[in-house]
């Protein structure tokens, strides 16, 4: 039987789609995906009670996509649903689909989007929705099963549906237009953004719509652009917001034609980052300072929830430059946002959950991680900023930047590898208080945080692969390669570390 559960990686399914020389064989094949959307429609009908489905199905440019689409598409008109093709897509547009109805139908019930984010050309994937948000991990396990029990000659008695296309992306980009329109008290016959330069670059991804049918509409000089054209071999860096190249590139733009802001996104446009008119990146702990600022000035005192690896120094610019509460938690988007939700059910604010990856949840956008979205309340500071003269870097003025700060990856090499990284995080716990000057921080939520002379650091297990992440970050010039050294003599007896 195939596999179906190696698929999984946490909330979405990941796999090899594209058959490249001396590369890993194929494990997610169109009629491997299209198995899988029948489990998600079998799901889907168990938890509404439905037998009569509207679900939406979008993708990214990737070369596997479309014939993944078109196998997906066929499969759950089969399942007797009606399908909703909307073609190039983003992932946040994907949920939109479940919440905002179309012209002369309803919001759909669930609905899939095709896509890797920011993986290699040869990797593809899927993502499931409903009105709720994006699945969990607990969901896609449950879809994976279903998908194991399809037949090729799966139905489930009912008549064919239609399958026809629906102009969602028009539908979500007039969404962004309302939303800088309304955030700036203008309208669209107004040009609210005339005068400002705007550079986005989308890594030849599925975010180019956000130049022609966003922001240029509003009036924005967008002539500083890149990579808005989709190719799904991802020519020219990879389309990452945290990836040094990418950030690279699009600062140059910025500095090169004298822009305002810039912008950038992931393949899929869940992500984004941003450039100040210094040409320097907002990004990582930027962007969150920066978000948290947006959603704290309507929303004094508000929790912003972030991940596991936030600095010291964005803790207390949340706290005591905005006066807000924040909440480390988890890496993982999934885990963020989930956080975020768990606070609001217990009548706890949470205006903001957000990972340094980009990832941005507000909460007045259903919680939902949409880099467009973040774009375009940055988009509404920036064109503010510019009538006073001022620029969006100047909001995160008082955020300070540690000194130094590196990643390392330790290879776990025992079979079974969770196992192992849980023995080093409970000896680094036990031990580690023990060394002069070194404390734990607390509450913790993620492996095991400690607090070092100038500085700290983070020793985690991945959830999913042989490694320990190693985070740590310094005031103190060689403060990081100090306190590297002192962690590796600390785990000198633990031979199943690389």
């Amino acid at each position: 039987m195939w596999n179906y559960k190696a698929l999984q990686n946490g909330s979405d399914i990941r796999g090899i789609a594209v058959k490249t020389e001396g590369g890993q064989p194929v494990n997610l094949s169109p009629y491997t995906c299209a198995k899988i959307a029948c489990g998600f429609v079998i799901w889907l009908s168990a938890i509404t009670g439905k037998n009569y489905l509207h679900i939406a199905i979008g993708r990214d440019p990737r070369i596997s996509s479309e014939d993944i689409e078109k196998a997906v598409r066929e499969m759950i008109a089969r399942a007797g649903c009606e399908v909703h093709i909307c073609g190039l897509a983003t992932t946040p547009e994907m949920f939109m689909s479940t919440v905002m109805p179309g012209m002369s139908e309803p919001a759909c019930d669930g609905a899939i989007m095709i896509t890797a984010s920011h993986l290699p050309y040869d990797r593809n994937g899927m993502k499931f929705f409903t009105k709720h948000g994006c699945l969990g991990s607990s969901e896609i396990e449950q879809i994976l099963k279903f998908a194991e029990d399809v037949n090729d000659n799966f139905s489930i008695n009912r008549e064919w549906k239609w399958v026809f296309p629906r102009k969602m992306m028009e539908e979500y980009s007039a969404h962004l237009r309302r939303v800088i329109c309304e955030g700036l008290g203008t309208s669209e016959d107004e040009k609210p953004l005339s005068g400002l330069r705007i550079a986005v670059d989308a890594g030849n991804g599925s975010g180019g719509f956000y130049v022609a049918d966003v922001l240029e509409p509003l009036g924005a000089d967008c002539s500083g652009s890149q990579f808005l054209e989709p190719d799904g071999m991802f020519p020219n860096h990879t389309p990452n917001p945290e990836d040094p190249e990418a950030l690279e590139s699009i600062c140059r733009a910025v500095k090169e034609n004298g822009a305002d802001l810039g912008i950038i996104f992931d393949t899929d446009v869940d992500r984004a980052a941003a450039v100040g008119s210094d040409g320097k990146e907002i990004a990582r702990n930027r962007i969150v300072a920066l978000a948290a600022y947006i959603a704290s000035k309507d929303h004094p005192g508000t929790t912003i929830v972030t991940d596991s690896i936030t600095s010291t120094q964005l803790g207390e610019y949340i706290e005591k430059e905005l006066g807000c509460r924040h909440f480390r938690f988890r890496r993982g988007y999934k885990n963020v946002i989930d956080k975020g939700r768990e606070l609001e059910s217990e009548g706890i604010d949470c205006q903001l959950a957000i990972e340094t990856s980009g990832h941005a949840a507000m909460k007045e956008n259903y919680l939902l991680d949409d880099g467009a979205y973040l774009a375009t309340k940055i988009v509404v500071e920036a064109a503010r900023l510019k009538k006073d003269g001022k620029h969006i870097e100047d909001l995160i003025a008082g955020l300070k930047d540690p000194l130094e700060a590196k990643e390392v990856r330790f290879k776990v090499l025992a079979e079974d590898f969770s196992s192992y990284a849980q023995e080093v995080l409970d000896f680094v716990e036990k031990e580690a208080p023990k060394l002069e000057g070194w404390s734990l921080e607390l509450p913790n939520y993620e492996g095991v945080r400690v607090n070092v002379p100038g500085g700290w650091f983070l020793l985690r297990k991945s959830l999913h692969d042989p490694v320990m992440p190693l985070n740590i970050e310094s005031d103190v010039k060689g403060g990081v390669e100090e306190t590297l050294k002192k962690i590796k003599e600390l785990l000198s007896s633990f031979d199943g570390l690389e």
